[in-house]
């Protein structure tokens, strides 16, 4: 398919050749019809994979055709996201495909100068993105109405909800036009994101492009089975090893990051944890200095790490195995940056093993089991199924030998 098959007019078009995409995404491709087509749409797709324009294309191409008042504008979109970083991210990709359109867009967000954005928004707005509880702070100020709002978008809807955001964004579905479209785009899907759909959407249409096996064909994967008292030891073990320059390191709560962090410490490896409820500056100051190599290891939950630009290739360490299998795939990614391979090391306690199960039937292969380490479990062969069973051929290597990191 080309971007001209999908219905999308002169000047979208246009902006695409200047930037080079004369073909869609697989999630382009599978939801612009259908947010053309005016219908409410619950999407999933990985970073990376061009989810932005597959809501921000069709909504300008909505927006250019309609017939524009003779008073002021208010938005008639709204982008909801849960970073600073994001909302920038997607308020550039409106400017840069809607550069032919004469459509125009602001971005409000937490931090930044609250009396130069109500500045701004006194001015015509076609496309408002913004963070949640700016937003809110704004409506409430009467700094700007979103009844006219008619395409409302929830961007990696998954981790406002992680953020303990639902309420907010409820009372934003409540604040639009009543006759509006919803679009609700998440990394991946879980129980609590469907219920939370399932609430706002009206007969809506369920899209996936989540590449079930992106993380397979380059990315060295390991497993190792150990209890969940030798958990921190054995990760310092590993981190000894000085060919693993830089680590990202995930752990399942923000409590569990900070034990981590100090058992690192006391091995007299360096590392620092990141949080998804941080202050931006300091979020940013951690990150540049990860990247800079001022500390060996990042340790981060799922909600701090996600949409983080980290860059280079780096080791990941799965220290707790994610209860929402998906989110494996978007863990190891971070081991490149250009998707050239790297290494993902997973360690697996008893408690965890359905979450093991679920990892492997998505990506639908074995990960290798390394029993070559100084805290094997005495129960680290599940055999409750033929398909743990067959691990027990791929166990090879000298005792306490350490593999390369």
């Amino acid at each position: 398919m080309q971007f001209s098959e999908t219905g999308l007019t002169k000047p979208l078009l246009r902006a695409l050749g200047d930037e080079g995409y004369l073909s869609p995404t697989a999630i382009q491709a599978m939801a612009i019809p259908h947010v053309l087509a005016g219908r409410d749409l619950l999407a999933s797709a990985q970073s990376g994979s061009g989810k932005t324009a597959a809501f921000a294309l069709p909504i300008l191409e909505r927006l250019a055709g309609r017939t524009v008042p003779d008073r002021k504008r208010t938005p008639q979109a709204l982008v909801v996201t849960p970073t600073c970083e994001l909302a920038t991210q997607v308020g550039g990709s409106f400017r840069t495909y809607g550069r032919y359109t004469g459509l125009s867009h602001a971005v409000v967000l937490d931090g930044a100068n609250a009396e130069r954005q109500v500045a701004t928004l006194v001015r015509d707005i076609d496309v408002l993105v913004a963070t949640p509880r700016r937003l809110l702070d704004l409506v409430a100020q009467k700094a700007v109405s979103l009844l006219e709002v008619s395409t409302l978008v929830f961007d990696q809807t998954e981790r406002m909800l992680e953020l303990g955001l639902g309420d907010e964004l409820k009372r934003i579905a409540g604040a639009v036009h009543k006759r509006h479209q919803t679009l609700v785009f998440a990394t991946c899907l879980s129980p609590e994101l469907h219920a939370f759909a399932e609430a706002l959407l009206s007969n809506p249409v369920e899209v996936s492009a989540t590449p079930l096996a992106r993380g397979q064909a380059s990315i060295e994967q390991q497993l190792y089975f150990v209890e969940k008292a030798d958990k921190r030891r054995l990760l310092s073990w590993l981190l000894q090893d000085r060919q693993a320059s830089r680590a990202l390191v995930f752990t399942r709560t923000k409590h569990g990051s900070n034990r981590v962090v100090d058992q690192l410490k006391k091995s007299s490896i360096d590392a620092v944890a990141i949080y998804g409820d941080q202050p931006q500056p300091v979020r940013e100051v951690t990150l540049e200095r990860f990247k800079r190599g001022e500390f060996r290891a990042l340790v981060a939950t799922d909600t701090a790490a996600r949409g983080l630009d980290i860059g280079g290739s780096l080791l990941v360490v799965n220290y707790d195995l994610p209860n929402v299998p998906e989110s494996y795939l978007q863990r190891i990614e971070h081991t490149s940056a250009e998707g050239n391979g790297g290494r993902a090391m997973s360690f697996c306690e008893s408690e965890e093993r359905s979450y093991l199960k679920n990892i492997e039937r998505l990506i639908g292969m074995h990960i290798p089991v390394i029993t070559a380490h100084p805290f094997p479990s005495p129960h680290g062969l599940p055999v409750a199924t033929d398909l743990d069973a067959k691990r027990t051929s791929r166990l090879s290597g000298p005792q306490h030998t350490r593999p390369r990191a």
